[in-house]
């Protein structure tokens, strides 16, 4: 269905306007065929040497592991993001080989190439009929510890998977944010030759 509620000033294809962030989720089971064609999304999107420094653990609403992952969450998230149909850490891994050699170095563009991921995983999900949330608001320390993680990894958000469900079923405060969010306008934040910002 096509977005109503944004307006562009330059003309792009609507899958950008029509992927949003919603709370309300029906808890609906995902398939793994599904899920994975998120992550096969994710695998194709740019990386400096090709590194492909992200790496993602999930885990799906009902399995063993779908308490340890809500738990990560600070309260706020874990009021809503339980009706998820997944929740995904994303971790990006800080160093790597680079060709021709046999000892990692600091890899700096790591997080930058982890976010391109998780982009084409969410417009893919988008694409599919399902719903993102990116969430920050989790005990990363926390996910460090119990999931296993190396100290050459960072931390960096999660992410829950859902079918959009009626914002009814949230809390009562959270009901009137659930609608699709606008954006500052380009000249903002794009400058031409020098840095023209007031920030």
């Amino acid at each position: 269905m096509p977005n109503i509620t944004r307006q562009t000033d330059y003309p792009i294809d609507p899958l950008f306007l029509n992927r949003w962030s919603p709370r309300a989720f029906t808890g609906e089971a995902i398939d793994d065929a599904t899920l994975f064609s998120f992550f096969e999304a994710a695998r194709w999107a740019p990386s400096a040497f090709n590194s492909q420094p992200w790496r993602f653990i999930y885990a799906k609403n009902g399995s063993d592991q779908w308490p340890t992952f809500l738990d990560l969450l600070f309260e706020f998230n874990r009021s809503w993001a339980g009706s998820a149909s997944a929740l995904i850490l994303v971790l990006s891994r800080t160093t790597f080989t680079p060709p021709g050699k046999d000892q990692p170095i600091a890899m700096p563009s790591h997080a930058f190439d982890t976010g391109a991921a998780c982009s084409l995983l969410m417009l893919q999900a988008s694409l599919s009929g399902w719903a993102t949330h990116g969430i920050g608001g989790f005990n990363k320390e926390q996910a460090r510890s119990q999931l296993n993680i190396p100290t050459h990894y960072t931390v960096e958000a999660a992410i829950a998977i859902g079918r959009r469900a009626d914002k009814s079923i949230l809390p009562i405060g959270l009901q009137d944010k659930e609608i699709p969010s606008s954006r500052s306008p380009i000249s903002e934040f794009v400058a031409d030759g020098r840095f023209l910002f007031d920030d």
